[in-house]
């Protein structure tokens, strides 16, 4: 007979908010990337949005004022630059994001 403690439950599908990491929840929260998306993939996608030139010139505005050097601020960065653009930005983002991934 079983204990009722040593029933099996199925593995959730998606790992809990705190599990991902900060730069898959910011990708997500500006709409650049779906929520199911590999958190390898979202990395890759998360350099491309830091090298593009938009979000480094909005970052830089945001890095004077903080003086900020640590790595988890470079998300907090870039996380205030995204805020920092309009939906249209956004959208232009998304489209240069796409034409770096397309180019082999």
């Amino acid at each position: 007979m079983k204990h009722p403690k040593q029933s099996k439950r199925a593995p959730p599908i998606h790992p809990p908010a705190l599990a991902v990491p900060s730069y898959h929840r910011i990708l997500v929260k500006h709409g650049l990337i779906e929520k199911t998306l590999p958190i390898p993939d979202a990395y890759k996608v998360f350099l491309k949005v830091g090298a593009d030139p938009e979000v480094q010139k909005l970052r830089r505005k945001v890095g004077h004022g903080s003086k900020i050097k640590h790595v988890p601020a470079l998300y907090l960065a870039t996380a205030m630059a995204l805020q920092g653009m309009t939906k249209q930005e956004i959208e232009a983002l998304k489209l240069r994001i796409e034409e770096k991934a397309a180019i082999p």
